[in-house]
């Protein structure tokens, strides 16, 4: 597996499971813990979740899939805006280390930003640190104006990596956003990399996997995974899916595929505000 650089040192893979919509459903609870199992035996050791994920269900699944596999795994949780003052972020932590029956986490994300300012939630989460529950921290949903409010604060200069929708279809952060994030060697992770299906009966796409006998959705992960500093986290809540994503690391898309892609779906001309779901 491929491994990009936090800021911190920390090596994190450039292809994980995601975790969004999962622990919502207790008939779907032992299909989901064995498909993040299936996944650690693959080779996949990213986990991405948060405490808003089935309200905390999402990490109860992880703390399942991943018993007695603890040291295999990348483990990345977010905390909503209106947990994120000095208390409440530290409180939350707890409630989700408790959840997912573990003593650390190896990135913790600010879900998006609320009303409690910057250099609280970053005061909270140096704590965490010094603390050692978590080992990074970062934040998730922010644009360059965002970025740039939080780099000076105190703690600022330290957040690892930002969490944002990026995809084929959603390309606005290639006009100011990803540039900046890798001017100052911070990772971006790719959420919602088949915008949550809708991707899929695109043309250009399906005719690509046509051809190259995959999926669309392991074409529009494909081009995401060729950018050397994009992390990516597909939804994994089936072994199916699991098999196919951890396929698409042996999928290199051709110059001409990558061209063909980019006239279906062009990169803005102009900055955009950051898009989210």
């Amino acid at each position: 597996m491929r491994t990009l650089q936090l800021p911190s040192g920390q090596s994190i893979p450039a292809l994980g499971m995601g975790t969004w919509r999962m622990g919502e459903r207790r008939r779907d609870r032992q299909s989901e813990i064995a498909a993040l199992r299936h996944g650690l035996d693959l080779g996949f050791s990213l986990i991405d979740t948060a405490e808003m994920y089935g309200e905390g269900g999402a990490e109860e699944v992880i703390a399942e899939a991943i018993t007695n596999r603890r040291s295999e795994v990348f483990l990345v949780s977010k905390v909503y805006p209106h947990n994120a003052s000095k208390q409440g972020a530290i409180a939350a932590c707890e409630r989700s280390l408790k959840r997912l029956q573990t003593d650390y986490l190896d990135l913790y994300l600010l879900h998006w930003r609320g009303s409690v300012p910057l250099a609280e939630t970053l005061d909270a989460l140096q704590t965490l640190q010094q603390q050692g529950k978590i080992r990074s921290y970062g934040v998730s949903n922010f644009d360059v104006a965002d970025m740039e409010e939080a780099m000076p604060l105190p703690g600022g200069e330290a957040i690892a990596s930002n969490q944002v929708l990026y995809n084929l279809q959603r390309r606005g952060i290639e006009v100011n956003l990803l540039p900046w994030c890798r001017q100052r060697g911070i990772p971006v992770m790719a959420y919602s990399p088949i915008e949550q299906g809708r991707l899929l009966n695109d043309a250009t796409l399906k005719l690509i996997a046509k051809e190259r006998n995959v999926t669309t959705a392991q074409v529009a992960i494909a081009w995401l995974l060729h950018q050397p500093d994009i992390i990516v986290i597909p939804k994994s809540s089936n072994i199916s899916h699991v098999e196919q994503n951890y396929a698409t690391l042996k999928l290199k898309l051709t110059e001409s595929e990558l061209d063909r892609l980019d006239k279906a779906f062009p990169t803005p001309t102009r900055a955009t505000p950051l898009a989210m779901l």
